[in-house]
């Protein structure tokens, strides 16, 4: 009788993992780049709300969440700044989307990676950093700033370390082959950002320049390994030839 046709799942320490990846991991990748887009659509349609007199190096990314106009009150360094942001429910929404998105995606691209305790690791700060996004958009800066700056920080780093350590979990496995190096650049601009961001060392890039800088190598590895993914040539079992002998 005819088989299934799939990876082999037994490996010695000198094998190395691929080629092929199950078909739920193209279904996980394209939810990771249905989230960036998305969430990358919604901060540029808030910002066309919010006007001119917004910023992207003196404002917050946060600023476009915010539900209320005028001097934002908060007691930690979000104060003292004022915002006004009409179109704030598209920003919220899109980031909450974006947590949900790549919560699912975690789940469905966790086969792409040899079952290692860096994979378990890495994706389950992916997780973290999805919560976290949910976290930010549920509770704007002006609505609940120890929640929100909480969820930001879980997002930011959240993120960051799981690039980190998920190049690791990309080693000897050919499907990763020149992602390793760019995953681990990712994370440590994150990480690197993050820690200028918190010490108000903004480098010239302003508030909300140094803010990006650790948003947007996160949303462009998305992009780029939701597309890497999406491309691999999936797997899955043969129908069985009935009455027939291989």
């Amino acid at each position: 009788m005819a088989g299934s046709e799939a990876p082999p799942t037994d490996h010695t320490a000198s094998e190395r993992y691929g080629p092929l990846v199950h078909r739920s991991v193209r279904h996980g990748a394209i939810l990771l780049i249905v989230g960036s887009v998305e969430f990358i659509v919604g901060m540029a349609i808030t910002q066309i709300g919010y006007g001119s007199s917004y910023s992207l190096t003196q404002n917050y990314i946060s600023d476009l969440g915010a539900v209320h106009c005028g001097v934002f009150g908060g007691s930690g360094s979000l104060s003292g700044h004022y915002v006004c942001s009409p179109w704030h429910d598209v920003f919220n929404v899109s980031i909450v989307l974006l947590g949900i998105l790549l919560g699912l995606a975690v789940i469905l691209i966790r086969s792409a990676f040899p079952v290692r305790r860096s994979r378990t690791i890495g994706l389950g700060l992916l997780i973290v950093s999805a919560v976290g996004s949910i976290g930010v958009g549920l509770s704007p800066e002006d609505v609940n700033i120890t929640v929100h700056t909480v969820s930001a920080f879980l997002a930011f780093a959240g993120s960051g370390f799981a690039l980190v350590v998920l190049a690791f979990a990309m080693f000897r496995d050919t499907r990763w082959d020149g992602f390793r190096a760019y995953t681990l650049l990712s994370g440590v601009v994150v990480l690197v950002a993050l820690v200028l961001f918190a010490t108000k060392n903004y480098v010239g890039l302003g508030v909300g320049g140094m803010e990006r800088l650790i948003v947007a190598p996160v949303l462009l590895w998305a992009l780029v390994v939701g597309v890497h993914l999406a491309r691999i040539p999936t797997f899955a079992p043969r129908p069985f030839a009935t009455g027939k002998s291989t």
